[in-house]
Order: C-alpha cells, then sequence, then structure tokens
C-alpha cells in the first residue's frame, strides 16, 4: 500500500513565500512521474508543475520564475516553492505521483492543501 502525505499549506500575504511538501511511502514502487495541481474554487483542477520521468521540470506559465519545484530522491518527497505568491495562486493544492508497484501502474494523489493568498 502507498501513502501520500502533503503539508505546509496556510496563508500567506501577496509577495510571500511558501514551500509544500508532499511525502509518498509504502510498498516498493517505482516512481515515474511527480506533479503539483492546484484547484481554485469554481474552477477545474490545473497543472502547476511536473517532474517527468526523464527529469525535466515543467510549469503552468502562470508560476513560471515563481514556483521551483524539486524533489528529494532520498526523502521520496517533493517539494513547491512559491515565491513572489499572487491573489489567484488561491487554490487546493495537490502533489500527484504516478508510479509502478510490481507491473502495475497507480497513479497517487495527496489529500490536498489550502493555500490562501491575502492582505
Amino acid at each position: 500500500q502507498v501513502q501520500l502525505v502533503e503539508s505546509g499549506g496556510g496563508l500567506v500575504q501577496p509577495g510571500g513565500s511558501l514551500r509544500l511538501s508532499c511525502t509518498i511511502s509504502g510498498s516498493r514502487f517505482i516512481i515515474y512521474t511527480m506533479g503539483w495541481y492546484r484547484q481554485a474554487p469554481g474552477k477545474q483542477r490545473e497543472l502547476v508543475a511536473r517532474i517527468a520521468t526523464g527529469g525535466t521540470t515543467n510549469y503552468a506559465d502562470s508560476v513560471k520564475g515563481r514556483f521551483t519545484m524539486s524533489r528529494d530522491n532520498v526523502k521520496n518527497t517533493v517539494y513547491l516553492q512559491m515565491n513572489d505568491a499572487k491573489v489567484e495562486d488561491t487554490a487546493v493544492y495537490y502533489c500527484d505521483f504516478l508510479v509502478m508497484v510490481g507491473s502495475t501502474q497507480y497513479d497517487y494523489w495527496g489529500q490536498g492543501t489550502q493555500v490562501t493568498v491575502s492582505s
């Protein structure tokens, strides 16, 4: 069994910074891709950043230059460093891991963490 635990959400002022974390644990698995998504009230879930199988990191245009996604392979943890936060970044943020357990592919999602950007 695989589990994801997110942390780091909260309230931040415009222009401020916040770091989200997501740790995967459990049965033996191979990680293919890792991503951060967000969903604002009344909107569809959207991709924020993703580390592809080859290690390339892609960002949504709206967060380029402000957000940085990174990984710690030893801790099986991914991070989303949010700088210069904007009101429009307010959303529930979810991490996503695409993994192989044995010969089966699974897509695991974190429980979501609320990020609110407000003065």
